[in-house]
């Protein structure tokens, strides 16, 4: 087996959501899960963003509603502006 190239936050970040839905390479795959084993900031994002498509996944909607869809925007704003603040 290869040797990992090392990832840093941003990048595993770019590429989390499509990890998540097994939408890259092998190569991306391989780094990302790396960093998220090293990483405890974006392994608690990853796992609730896993969890939240899971809930999601499991309702059996084909939908979300918007206010549920609104909320859920709200809150993602809310971590990306204290991550760009340099706040945990």
């Amino acid at each position: 087996m290869t040797k990992v190239k090392p990832i840093g936050c941003k990048e595993a970040l770019k590429h989390l959501l499509a990890y998540l839905d097994q939408e890259v390479g092998a190569v991306t795959h391989r780094e990302v899960e790396h960093h998220l084993e090293i990483c405890l900031t974006y392994f608690s994002r990853a796992e609730f963003e896993q969890s939240l498509k899971t809930r999601l996944r499991d309702a059996g909607r084909g939908t979300v509603r918007a206010s549920l869809e609104k909320r859920i925007k709200t809150l993602f704003g809310r971590f990306d502006s204290k991550q760009k603040a340099g706040r945990p």
